[in-house]
């Protein structure tokens, strides 16, 4: 299965097995946390040098949604930078390629933790954004409904057959959404961390990303 449709605050919305979010009645598409430099920030700070190809995986799995949903707004969650100094040391083929992602569409910057500063790059950059009942921000809020967002990374583990995989998710009660992140090399925090069983209700539920997406009761939830 490639889409879980949920409905949100009135909306039909679809959670797609790639960790991007689709509105089809709006034609917006929303993604988090592309986290883009993270290696070469990594490297700045004296760490490990990982393999640079993250933007570039990044902006591949990018484009193809891009090119399936052709959406008419693009919605980015923050933290689409690893830092400013890795959004400023882009190589020019790479602002290139997001220029051309950007073309023709409305595209939206909210800013994250990790990214607060303005984006030297086109666009709209805000600190949240409202529409139909609906409000995009990058760190959730308690007590918000009808909210969208992302910053947590989720992750969930499914068991069956004698083993367990664990993959990057969406997490969805009635009030909010919580997106995985969308950046190659950003880990994630388990769905059954102390923080994310306080934000989500009772009755949530996982939607894991990967080869399908599959819709599970949150773990660490009361069944």
């Amino acid at each position: 299965m490639n889409k879980i449709d949920l409905t949100l605050a009135g909306q039909r919305l679809q959670a797609h097995r790639s960790g991007a979010l689709f509105w089809p009645e709006r034609q917006v598409m929303v993604v988090s946390d592309l986290h883009l430099g993270k290696s070469e920030r990594i490297a700045r700070m004296g760490g490990g040098m990982l393999p640079p190809y993250e933007i570039q995986d990044t902006l591949a799995r990018l484009d193809t949604e891009v090119r399936t949903f052709n959406p008419k707004t693009m919605i980015c969650l923050g933290d689409s930078f690893d830092d400013l100094a890795a959004h400023q040391a882009l190589a020019g083929e790479i602002v290139d390629w997001i220029n051309r992602l950007m073309a023709g569409r409305r595209w939206i910057w909210i800013e994250g933790n990790h990214d607060p500063g303005p984006l030297g790059l086109g666009g709209t950059h805000l600190a949240e954004m409202p529409m139909d009942g609906l409000t995009f921000r990058h760190i959730a809020r308690p007590g918000a409904a009808g909210e969208v967002s992302g910053h947590y990374h989720p992750k969930a583990t499914v068991h069956g057959r004698g083993r367990s995989v664990t993959r990057a998710c969406f997490l969805y009660d009635s009030d909010r959404l919580v997106l995985p992140a969308f950046g190659t090399y950003t880990g994630g925090l388990r769905s059954t961390s102390a923080e994310l069983q306080a934000l989500m209700r009772p009755e949530a539920m996982a939607i894991l990303t990967g080869r399908r997406a599959q819709a599970i009761p949150m773990p660490g939830k009361a069944a």
